[in-house]
């Protein structure tokens, strides 16, 4: 990964084999950001991602392996009991048009992605929602 900074933004590049969950963790507690905004696009050949189910509560997960483009990356930075905590959705096409998405688990970079990351002056701490079985805003 390499970054620049410029004022309240970092202009990222994520290299060939980077995991973005992990790699963006690290770079969220190396540079101390606690809220922010993501944006990015890219291409990848391994992708997880999850489907919640409001009624047990869990994600449902699925890895897709192959050649994608990355045509959405959003989401954000946060908190939990003090830990760099993101929330990222992905959207990704293969070569056929087919496009999907859902919430990123992970993905691995098969030649580039570009994000953007906007920070936020503050701290927005998430909090166990028990009804609904989601970490939320905790305002």
């Amino acid at each position: 990964m390499d970054y620049r900074k410029f004022n309240n933004k970092y202009v990222i590049r994520f290299e060939k084999g980077e995991e973005v969950i992990k790699s963006l963790k690290e770079l969220c507690r190396k540079e101390n950001i606690k809220l922010a905004e993501i944006t990015g696009i890219g291409a990848s050949d391994s992708i997880e991602i999850g489907v919640f189910n409001v009624n047990t509560k869990e994600y449902s997960t699925k890895k897709f392996e192959g050649m994608f483009e990355i045509t959405s990356l959003i989401g954000n930075v946060t908190t939990k009991e003090g830990e760099v905590y993101l929330h990222i959705h992905i959207n990704f096409g293969d070569e056929n048009g087919t496009v999907r998405g859902g919430h990123l688990v992970e993905t691995r970079i098969s030649a580039t992605c570009e994000m953007i990351l906007s920070v936020i002056d503050g701290t927005v701490e998430r909090k166990l929602d028990e009804n609904i079985g989601l970490n939320l805003f905790k305002f």
